[in-house]
Protein backbone atom coordinates (compact mmCIF):
# COMPACT_ATOMS: atom_id res chain seq x y z
CA UNK A 1 0.00 0.00 0.00
CA UNK A 2 1.08 3.83 -0.54
CA UNK A 3 2.60 5.79 2.05
CA UNK A 4 0.34 8.39 3.43
CA UNK A 5 1.09 11.74 4.79
CA UNK A 6 -0.63 13.04 7.65
CA UNK A 7 -3.15 15.07 5.00
CA UNK A 8 -3.86 12.59 3.12
CA UNK A 9 -4.84 10.34 6.27
CA UNK A 10 -6.95 12.57 7.11
CA UNK A 11 -8.52 13.43 3.50
CA UNK A 12 -9.06 9.26 3.32
CA UNK A 13 -11.13 8.70 6.53
CA UNK A 14 -12.92 11.95 5.71
CA UNK A 15 -14.04 10.61 3.00
CA UNK A 16 -14.52 6.99 4.46
CA UNK A 17 -16.63 8.58 7.35
CA UNK A 18 -18.78 10.77 4.63
CA UNK A 19 -19.26 7.91 2.59
CA UNK A 20 -20.39 5.46 5.44
CA UNK A 21 -22.80 7.99 7.20
CA UNK A 22 -23.89 10.21 3.98
CA UNK A 23 -23.93 8.23 1.20
CA UNK A 24 -24.05 4.03 1.62
CA UNK A 25 -25.65 1.71 -1.01
CA UNK A 26 -29.35 2.84 0.32
CA UNK A 27 -28.57 6.60 -1.21
CA UNK A 28 -27.69 5.33 -4.40
CA UNK A 29 -30.68 3.70 -4.59
CA UNK A 30 -33.19 6.24 -3.71
CA UNK A 31 -31.08 8.15 -6.59
CA UNK A 32 -32.11 5.18 -8.86
CA UNK A 33 -35.90 5.09 -7.85
CA UNK A 34 -36.28 8.85 -8.64
CA UNK A 35 -35.60 8.11 -12.79
CA UNK A 36 -33.72 11.48 -12.95
CA UNK A 37 -31.63 11.50 -16.16
CA UNK A 38 -28.83 12.88 -14.04
CA UNK A 39 -28.80 10.24 -11.59
CA UNK A 40 -26.88 11.92 -8.88
CA UNK A 41 -28.42 13.70 -5.66
CA UNK A 42 -26.76 17.55 -6.16
CA UNK A 43 -26.80 18.34 -2.30
CA UNK A 44 -24.36 15.22 -1.87
CA UNK A 45 -22.21 16.21 -4.95
CA UNK A 46 -22.10 20.23 -2.70
CA UNK A 47 -21.38 18.85 0.14
CA UNK A 48 -18.14 17.26 -1.64
CA UNK A 49 -17.49 20.69 -2.75
CA UNK A 50 -17.48 22.15 0.20
CA UNK A 51 -15.28 19.63 1.71
CA UNK A 52 -12.51 19.84 -1.47
CA UNK A 53 -12.89 17.33 -2.96
CA UNK A 54 -13.56 18.58 -6.39
CA UNK A 55 -10.46 20.83 -5.81
CA UNK A 56 -7.72 18.22 -4.81
CA UNK A 57 -5.79 18.22 -7.93
CA UNK A 58 -6.71 22.07 -8.83
CA UNK A 59 -3.58 24.92 -7.77
CA UNK A 60 -4.32 27.24 -5.47
CA UNK A 61 -3.91 29.59 -7.58
CA UNK A 62 -7.72 28.85 -9.24
CA UNK A 63 -9.21 27.91 -5.78
CA UNK A 64 -7.99 24.33 -5.31
CA UNK A 65 -5.76 22.48 -2.83
CA UNK A 66 -3.67 20.79 -4.98
CA UNK A 67 -2.98 17.99 -2.67
CA UNK A 68 -1.98 15.94 -5.98
CA UNK A 69 -3.51 12.36 -7.71
CA UNK A 70 -3.25 9.76 -4.90
CA UNK A 71 -5.34 12.50 -2.88
CA UNK A 72 -7.83 12.62 -4.96
CA UNK A 73 -7.77 8.42 -6.11
CA UNK A 74 -7.98 7.98 -2.15
CA UNK A 75 -11.47 10.07 -2.06
CA UNK A 76 -12.40 8.14 -5.47
CA UNK A 77 -12.11 4.64 -3.24
CA UNK A 78 -14.23 5.20 -1.17
CA UNK A 79 -16.96 6.68 -3.37
CA UNK A 80 -16.60 3.63 -5.15
CA UNK A 81 -17.09 1.54 -2.36
CA UNK A 82 -20.34 2.88 -1.54
CA UNK A 83 -20.97 3.47 -5.52
CA UNK A 84 -21.79 7.22 -4.55
CA UNK A 85 -23.41 8.57 -7.65
CA UNK A 86 -21.87 11.53 -8.43
CA UNK A 87 -20.35 13.13 -11.67
CA UNK A 88 -16.77 14.15 -8.97
CA UNK A 89 -14.27 11.73 -11.19
CA UNK A 90 -15.85 13.15 -14.94
CA UNK A 91 -15.15 16.37 -13.22
CA UNK A 92 -11.71 16.28 -12.65
CA UNK A 93 -10.73 14.28 -15.33
CA UNK A 94 -12.13 17.43 -17.65
CA UNK A 95 -10.27 20.15 -14.74
CA UNK A 96 -6.59 17.92 -15.67
CA UNK A 97 -7.74 18.73 -19.66
CA UNK A 98 -7.70 22.35 -19.06
CA UNK A 99 -4.72 22.89 -16.96
CA UNK A 100 -2.98 20.36 -19.12
CA UNK A 101 -4.19 21.93 -22.49
CA UNK A 102 -6.00 25.84 -21.17
CA UNK A 103 -4.43 28.77 -21.79
CA UNK A 104 -4.28 30.89 -18.59
CA UNK A 105 -7.74 32.73 -19.57
CA UNK A 106 -9.59 29.46 -19.95
CA UNK A 107 -8.04 28.47 -16.48
CA UNK A 108 -9.75 30.96 -15.09
CA UNK A 109 -12.55 31.14 -16.63
CA UNK A 110 -13.09 27.53 -15.73
CA UNK A 111 -11.43 25.76 -12.80
CA UNK A 112 -12.88 28.16 -10.01
CA UNK A 113 -16.32 27.04 -10.77
CA UNK A 114 -15.35 23.44 -10.86
CA UNK A 115 -13.73 23.86 -7.51
CA UNK A 116 -16.36 25.71 -6.01
CA UNK A 117 -19.00 22.76 -7.50
CA UNK A 118 -20.98 25.01 -9.68
CA UNK A 119 -19.67 23.77 -12.87
CA UNK A 120 -19.67 20.33 -13.66
CA UNK A 121 -17.74 19.14 -16.35
CA UNK A 122 -16.87 15.80 -18.73
CA UNK A 123 -15.41 14.01 -21.23
CA UNK A 124 -16.87 13.48 -24.13
CA UNK A 125 -14.57 11.42 -27.15
CA UNK A 126 -15.76 8.20 -28.28
CA UNK A 127 -17.92 8.49 -31.42
CA UNK A 128 -18.66 4.69 -31.20
CA UNK A 129 -20.28 1.92 -28.80
CA UNK A 130 -16.38 0.88 -28.64
CA UNK A 131 -13.36 3.05 -26.95
CA UNK A 132 -11.16 3.91 -29.58
CA UNK A 133 -13.08 2.32 -32.22
CA UNK A 134 -12.48 4.42 -35.60
CA UNK A 135 -11.05 7.81 -36.77
CA UNK A 136 -12.63 10.89 -35.05
CA UNK A 137 -15.43 12.45 -37.54
CA UNK A 138 -15.90 15.44 -35.14
CA UNK A 139 -14.70 18.67 -36.80
CA UNK A 140 -14.20 22.59 -35.77
CA UNK A 141 -14.60 25.20 -38.07
CA UNK A 142 -14.26 29.52 -37.35
CA UNK A 143 -15.60 28.53 -33.37
CA UNK A 144 -17.90 26.33 -34.00
CA UNK A 145 -17.89 23.09 -33.56
CA UNK A 146 -20.19 19.62 -35.25
CA UNK A 147 -20.23 15.82 -34.21
CA UNK A 148 -22.12 13.05 -32.40
CA UNK A 149 -20.51 11.73 -29.44
CA UNK A 150 -21.65 8.03 -27.81
CA UNK A 151 -21.96 7.14 -24.32
CA UNK A 152 -20.84 10.67 -22.71
CA UNK A 153 -20.54 10.01 -18.92
CA UNK A 154 -22.71 12.60 -16.71
CA UNK A 155 -24.12 14.26 -19.51
CA UNK A 156 -27.12 15.27 -17.94
CA UNK A 157 -25.58 17.23 -15.25
CA UNK A 158 -22.59 19.11 -17.31
CA UNK A 159 -22.32 22.34 -17.87
CA UNK A 160 -19.01 22.44 -20.06
CA UNK A 161 -17.85 19.42 -21.89
CA UNK A 162 -14.41 18.39 -23.09
CA UNK A 163 -14.94 17.70 -26.69
CA UNK A 164 -12.64 15.38 -28.92
CA UNK A 165 -12.15 16.81 -32.55
CA UNK A 166 -10.01 15.82 -35.59
CA UNK A 167 -7.26 18.59 -34.93
CA UNK A 168 -7.45 18.84 -30.37
CA UNK A 169 -9.77 18.83 -27.74
CA UNK A 170 -12.40 21.83 -27.16
CA UNK A 171 -14.34 23.45 -24.56
CA UNK A 172 -18.29 23.35 -25.08
CA UNK A 173 -20.90 25.19 -22.78
CA UNK A 174 -24.18 22.78 -22.46
CA UNK A 175 -26.76 25.45 -24.55
CA UNK A 176 -27.15 26.24 -27.69
CA UNK A 177 -26.49 23.85 -30.65
CA UNK A 178 -25.90 20.97 -27.30
CA UNK A 179 -28.44 18.08 -27.42
CA UNK A 180 -28.96 14.58 -25.25
CA UNK A 181 -30.48 11.74 -26.24
CA UNK A 182 -30.60 9.31 -23.08
CA UNK A 183 -28.67 5.99 -23.17
CA UNK A 184 -29.34 3.62 -20.78
CA UNK A 185 -27.14 1.17 -19.53
CA UNK A 186 -26.96 -1.66 -16.49
CA UNK A 187 -25.88 0.40 -13.94
CA UNK A 188 -28.68 3.02 -14.21
CA UNK A 189 -26.07 6.25 -14.47
CA UNK A 190 -26.20 8.98 -16.74
CA UNK A 191 -25.02 8.10 -20.14
CA UNK A 192 -26.08 10.15 -23.37
CA UNK A 193 -25.25 10.46 -27.04
CA UNK A 194 -24.32 14.67 -27.09
CA UNK A 195 -25.17 15.39 -30.45
CA UNK A 196 -23.09 19.01 -31.11
CA UNK A 197 -24.45 21.01 -34.05
CA UNK A 198 -22.27 24.15 -34.78
CA UNK A 199 -21.46 25.07 -31.13
CA UNK A 200 -19.63 27.13 -30.01
CA UNK A 201 -15.82 25.88 -29.00
CA UNK A 202 -12.69 27.29 -27.69
CA UNK A 203 -9.81 24.97 -28.49
CA UNK A 204 -7.24 23.86 -25.72
CA UNK A 205 -4.36 25.48 -27.65
CA UNK A 206 -1.71 23.46 -25.42
CA UNK A 207 -0.43 20.46 -24.90
CA UNK A 208 -0.27 19.48 -28.97
CA UNK A 209 -0.94 16.05 -30.40
CA UNK A 210 -0.47 14.43 -26.96
CA UNK A 211 -3.28 16.01 -24.96
CA UNK A 212 -6.50 13.53 -25.97
CA UNK A 213 -3.83 10.70 -24.58
CA UNK A 214 -2.92 12.74 -21.52
CA UNK A 215 -6.28 13.20 -20.35
CA UNK A 216 -7.45 9.48 -21.38
CA UNK A 217 -4.36 8.08 -19.38
CA UNK A 218 -5.85 10.10 -16.56
CA UNK A 219 -9.48 9.01 -17.16
CA UNK A 220 -7.89 5.19 -17.02
CA UNK A 221 -6.32 5.50 -13.54
CA UNK A 222 -8.91 7.75 -11.85
CA UNK A 223 -12.00 5.52 -13.36
CA UNK A 224 -9.56 2.34 -12.02
CA UNK A 225 -9.62 3.99 -8.28
CA UNK A 226 -13.50 3.97 -8.40
CA UNK A 227 -12.87 0.12 -9.73
CA UNK A 228 -10.64 -0.79 -6.93
CA UNK A 229 -13.03 0.58 -4.21
CA UNK A 230 -16.05 -1.45 -5.50
CA UNK A 231 -13.73 -4.55 -5.66
CA UNK A 232 -12.68 -3.84 -1.88
CA UNK A 233 -16.48 -3.71 -1.44
CA UNK A 234 -17.46 -6.80 -3.40
CA UNK A 235 -14.44 -8.69 -1.78
CA UNK A 236 -15.89 -7.40 2.23
CA UNK A 237 -19.40 -8.06 1.71
CA UNK A 238 -18.73 -11.53 0.56
CA UNK A 239 -16.59 -12.36 3.25
CA UNK A 240 -19.16 -10.96 5.73
CA UNK A 241 -22.14 -13.31 3.86
CA UNK A 242 -19.72 -16.34 4.23
CA UNK A 243 -18.82 -15.47 8.02
CA UNK A 244 -22.58 -15.88 8.24
CA UNK A 245 -24.53 -18.12 6.24
CA UNK A 246 -25.12 -21.59 7.03
CA UNK A 247 -25.15 -24.14 5.18
CA UNK A 248 -25.08 -28.11 5.61
CA UNK A 249 -25.30 -27.22 9.37
CA UNK A 250 -22.06 -25.17 8.94
CA UNK A 251 -20.68 -21.83 8.64
CA UNK A 252 -19.91 -21.55 5.03
CA UNK A 253 -16.51 -19.97 5.67
CA UNK A 254 -15.32 -23.48 7.19
CA UNK A 255 -15.54 -25.16 4.15
CA UNK A 256 -11.67 -25.01 2.92
CA UNK A 257 -12.57 -24.52 -0.92
CA UNK A 258 -14.15 -21.78 -0.20
CA UNK A 259 -11.74 -20.16 2.00
CA UNK A 260 -9.30 -21.23 -1.65
CA UNK A 261 -11.26 -19.34 -3.20
CA UNK A 262 -11.25 -16.12 -1.07
CA UNK A 263 -7.66 -16.30 0.07
CA UNK A 264 -6.61 -16.12 -3.80
CA UNK A 265 -9.08 -13.15 -4.47
CA UNK A 266 -7.30 -11.63 -1.57
CA UNK A 267 -4.54 -11.74 -3.36
CA UNK A 268 -5.20 -10.84 -6.71
CA UNK A 269 -7.36 -7.34 -4.56
CA UNK A 270 -3.50 -6.80 -3.55
CA UNK A 271 -2.48 -7.25 -7.48
CA UNK A 272 -5.31 -4.47 -8.27
CA UNK A 273 -4.52 -1.96 -5.63
CA UNK A 274 -0.58 -2.05 -6.19
CA UNK A 275 -1.06 -1.23 -9.97
CA UNK A 276 -3.82 1.24 -9.53
CA UNK A 277 -1.74 3.06 -6.33
CA UNK A 278 1.13 2.93 -9.23
CA UNK A 279 -0.55 4.60 -11.51
CA UNK A 280 -1.69 7.55 -9.17
CA UNK A 281 1.64 8.12 -7.65
CA UNK A 282 3.27 8.24 -11.48
CA UNK A 283 0.96 10.94 -12.12
CA UNK A 284 2.49 12.74 -8.86
CA UNK A 285 5.86 12.45 -10.52
CA UNK A 286 5.27 12.58 -13.55
CA UNK A 287 7.41 9.73 -14.62
CA UNK A 288 6.21 6.85 -17.01
CA UNK A 289 1.96 8.09 -16.91
CA UNK A 290 1.43 6.00 -20.15
CA UNK A 291 2.71 2.84 -19.24
CA UNK A 292 1.44 2.95 -15.49
CA UNK A 293 -2.07 4.18 -16.57
CA UNK A 294 -2.10 1.39 -19.25
CA UNK A 295 -1.29 -1.49 -16.11
CA UNK A 296 -3.99 0.41 -13.56
CA UNK A 297 -6.85 0.45 -16.41
CA UNK A 298 -6.06 -3.61 -17.42
CA UNK A 299 -5.79 -4.90 -14.18
CA UNK A 300 -8.80 -3.14 -12.32
CA UNK A 301 -10.70 -4.29 -15.52
CA UNK A 302 -9.56 -7.68 -14.89
CA UNK A 303 -9.43 -8.05 -10.80
CA UNK A 304 -12.72 -5.99 -10.83
CA UNK A 305 -14.55 -8.56 -13.29
CA UNK A 306 -13.79 -11.87 -11.47
CA UNK A 307 -14.24 -10.15 -8.15
CA UNK A 308 -18.13 -9.51 -9.31
CA UNK A 309 -18.74 -12.50 -10.96
CA UNK A 310 -17.33 -14.36 -7.90
CA UNK A 311 -19.21 -12.07 -5.68
CA UNK A 312 -22.48 -13.27 -7.04
CA UNK A 313 -21.28 -16.83 -7.25
CA UNK A 314 -20.46 -17.04 -3.65
CA UNK A 315 -24.01 -14.99 -2.64
CA UNK A 316 -25.56 -18.14 -4.24
CA UNK A 317 -29.29 -17.88 -5.89
CA UNK A 318 -29.59 -14.61 -3.61
CA UNK A 319 -26.76 -12.65 -4.76
CA UNK A 320 -28.98 -12.32 -8.30
CA UNK A 321 -31.75 -10.82 -6.29
CA UNK A 322 -31.83 -6.94 -6.33
CA UNK A 323 -32.59 -7.05 -2.28
CA UNK A 324 -28.57 -7.39 -2.55
CA UNK A 325 -25.81 -5.06 -2.99
CA UNK A 326 -23.17 -7.31 -4.95
CA UNK A 327 -25.73 -7.30 -7.83
CA UNK A 328 -25.43 -3.38 -8.10
CA UNK A 329 -21.44 -4.03 -8.29
CA UNK A 330 -21.48 -6.22 -11.20
CA UNK A 331 -23.75 -3.72 -13.00
CA UNK A 332 -21.53 -0.70 -12.43
CA UNK A 333 -18.35 -3.35 -13.28
CA UNK A 334 -19.40 -3.68 -16.60
CA UNK A 335 -19.70 -0.38 -17.39
CA UNK A 336 -16.43 0.61 -16.31
CA UNK A 337 -14.36 -1.97 -17.62
CA UNK A 338 -15.71 -0.73 -21.02
CA UNK A 339 -14.70 2.96 -20.17
CA UNK A 340 -11.32 4.23 -21.12
CA UNK A 341 -10.26 0.83 -22.55
CA UNK A 342 -11.00 -2.80 -22.68
CA UNK A 343 -8.59 -5.25 -21.38
CA UNK A 344 -7.33 -6.48 -25.24
CA UNK A 345 -6.66 -2.20 -26.06
CA UNK A 346 -4.89 -1.09 -22.71
CA UNK A 347 -2.50 -4.59 -23.34
CA UNK A 348 -2.42 -3.65 -27.35
CA UNK A 349 -1.39 -0.13 -26.06
CA UNK A 350 0.86 -1.08 -23.46
CA UNK A 351 3.17 -3.24 -26.04
CA UNK A 352 3.42 -0.18 -28.25
CA UNK A 353 4.36 1.98 -25.70
CA UNK A 354 7.58 -0.20 -25.00
CA UNK A 355 8.11 -0.53 -28.93
CA UNK A 356 6.81 -3.80 -29.90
Amino acid sequence: MAVLNEEQEMLRDMARNWTTNESPVSEFRKVRAKGDPEAFDRSAFAAMAEMGWTGVIVPEEYGGSDFGWLSAGLVIEELGKTLTASPLIATTIAASAILIGGSEEQKAKWLPGIVSGETIATLAIDETAKHGGGDLATQASDGKLSGTKAFVHEAHGADLFVVAARDGLYLVEKGEGVSLSTRALADQRSHAEVNFESAAAEKLASGGEALLDEVLDRARILTACEMLGMAQAIFDMTLDYLKQRVQFNQVLATFQALQHRMADLFGDLAMMRSAVEGGLQALDSGFGVPRAAAVAKAEANRVLHLLSREGIQLHGGIGMTDEYDVGLYLKRSRVLEASWGSTSLLKDRFAKINGY
